[in-house]
This record gives structure tokens, C-alpha cells and sequence, in this order.
């Protein structure tokens, strides 16, 4: 039986998120492979693949926040927002437009509306935008929300400048180029974008796409960064019982109410994901006092059969 998990994939340059995946399901033999989040052709860097049953945790991972470090240019403005695209506008950068960059780089982070670029892959009715874009039909969604967490690592050489970049799922790092370049006056283009982890997926533990095969498969369980509880009679929970104190044997980390936990049994095996009903302090307190409380505290979400 084929195994399952996911791949962390060093995306090269001009090849495009389904060409990794038709490569992984050839190389793999298998059809069912997902990703996580897909990366422009002009990009680089850490794509996560799932294979066979480790599709079934792509949802878990599609709100995560990722890291990437961009390298950009002030004065050119495209209609890709990159630098393959065509040059819409070309302006002078003075000392002045210089002198402003690093403070304008710094009053992005936090939350901001921003719009996606026409050359994207977002959808609308039931098409990608790069798709109207190419036969001439440019279609400008609402902005949305995104949150930009962290910014790092700033350096500024003459038009030229890059940094490290944290940023909620669904943001544009060629948008937020483009909204630097616009706060100053002379606009902005990105000329280099490398993906450098999403949760803890990181670069530097990322394999080549020519290194594809099933033993480098990962645990998906194993880089999500829930809270963890642990279960008596594990055999009931599988067989849908949600968990109540009496239920409960330990768990890790605290929690809020409304919390994807990890759910595991008495000999540490993966059972599959609740939703919290309790904060963690207020369980504590049960364990403490009334450990054979039928109180539910936790409701079933995803159960995953193993055995």
C-alpha cells in the first residue's frame, strides 16, 4: 500500500504549482496529490504537497501564515506587478523617494486592505483571474483584509531594496511591493520571491523536486501547532464519542474555547482533531476536582481511523 504525508518542495523558478504536481503524481504513481497553497511561476521556494490520505489535512494548513524574503525595485511599475510583466510606467527615483523607503516598508505591518493583482490565481466566477487577464479582460475584485505580521531584515541599495516578510494566507507579496511603491510616488515592482517556510515548513529542510519519493515523505500531525490532549479509551472517541472530563488523561499547552486540538490515545497514537468546548483552565480545574465529570469539553471535528 502506497504510503502518505506531505512534501516540503523546493519550487524552482518558471515552472508553475500544477507542473510540481503532475511531477510529484508521476514520479509518485498516485493521482490523489494536493498542495497547501500554490506559488507563481516567477517564484521560488517551499511548496507543501500532500499524497494519497495526507490530502485529508490540507485544510489544517490552508490558514497557516507564511515567510518570505523579496527583493524589489522603486520606479517600475508592471501589469503583472512583477518584473516579467509588461512595463506600464516607468519613473525617476530621487534621493528623496530613497530617504522615505524604509519607514514606508514598516507602516505595512499590521492589517491592510489590499487588492490582488490581475495576473493572479484568486478566482471569480469560477475562473482565475489570469485567465480574464490574458484576453484583455482586467477584473478588480474588493480588497481584502490581510495581515502583514513581520517585517525584517530591510536592506536598501540606491532603487534596489528586500526584506524577510510574515503574512496571513491570501496576501500578495507583489501587491504589497506595489503598495510600497505607490505610498512613496515613484511605485515598485518585485524582481525575486522566494516562499521561505509556511508554519514549520522551512527552505532549509525542503527537498528538490528531483529528489521526490515516498521515504521522504512527511507527518503532517507532527508540524501542525495545535494543543494536544491526550485519551482514555481512545477506541470510543474513534467510534465517535465526543470528549468529556472522564475521558481526558492529560493535555499539553493551554487553549481557548472554539480551539482545533490534536487528539491522541493512551499510547500516543494520532486519533484526529476536536474543537474545544472549555478553556483549558476551566478543564485543569475539572481534572483537579471532579475527574469523573461527564461534562463534554470537547466536540469531535475529524476523526482519523487507523487501525
Amino acid at each position: 500500500m502506497n504510503k502518505s504525508g506531505f512534501l516540503n518542495i523546493n519550487k524552482p523558478k518558471n515552472i508553475t504549482s500544477h507542473d510540481l504536481v503532475d511531477i510529484v503524481r508521476k514520479e509518485l504513481g498516485t493521482k490523489k496529490v494536493g498542495h497547501t497553497g500554490t506559488l507563481d511561476p516567477f517564484a521560488e521556494g517551499v511548496m507543501v504537497l500532500a499524497v494519497n490520505k495526507g490530502t485529508k489535512f490540507i485544510e489544517f494548513f490552508q490558514n497557516s501564515y507564511k515567510e518570505y524574503h523579496v527583493v524589489a525595485e522603486l520606479g517600475i511599475i508592471t501589469d503583472t506587478f512583477d518584473i516579467t510583466g509588461l512595463v506600464k510606467e516607468k519613473t525617476e527615483v530621487t534621493s528623496e523617494h530613497i530617504d522615505q523607503l524604509y519607514d514606508v516598508i514598516n507602516s505595512f505591518v499590521g492589517y491592510y486592505e489590499q487588492v490582488a493583482p490581475a495576473y493572479s490565481a484568486r478566482r471569480y466566477k469560477g475562473k482565475r483571474l489570469y485567465e480574464y487577464a490574458r484576453k484583455g479582460k482586467i477584473i478588480n475584485l474588493p480588497p481584502k483584509k490581510v495581515h502583514i505580521k513581520k517585517i525584517s531584515n530591510i536592506k536598501i541599495e540606491n532603487k534596489l531594496f528586500e526584506f524577510d516578510v510574515e503574512v496571513s494566507s491570501g496576501t500578495y507579496i507583489r501587491s504589497l511591493i506595489m503598495d510600497i511603491g505607490y505610498k512613496i510616488g515613484c511605485g515598485a515592482v518585485t524582481k525575486k520571491l522566494v516562499r521561505t517556510s509556511i508554519e514549520n515548513f522551512k527552505l532549509k529542510n525542503s527537498i528538490g523536486y528531483k529528489e521526490i519519493n515516498y521515504e521522504k515523505l512527511l507527518n503532517p500531525v507532527d508540524y501542525l501547532d495545535f494543543p494536544e490532549i491526550k485519551v482514555k479509551h481512545g477506541n470510543k472517541i474513534e467510534n465517535g464519542i465526543h470528549i468529556y472530563v472522564n475521558n481526558v488523561k492529560n493535555f499539553k499547552q493551554s487553549f481557548s474555547k472554539d480551539t482545533l486540538i490534536k487528539i491522541f490515545n493512551e499510547n500516543n497514537r494520532f486519533i484526529g482533531f476536536a474543537k474545544t468546548e472549555k478553556t483549558s483552565n476551566f478543564l485543569n480545574t475539572l481534572l483537579k476536582n471532579e475527574p469523573e465529570s461527564f461534562e463534554r469539553v470537547a466536540k469531535l471535528y475529524k476523526i482519523f481511523n487507523q487501525r
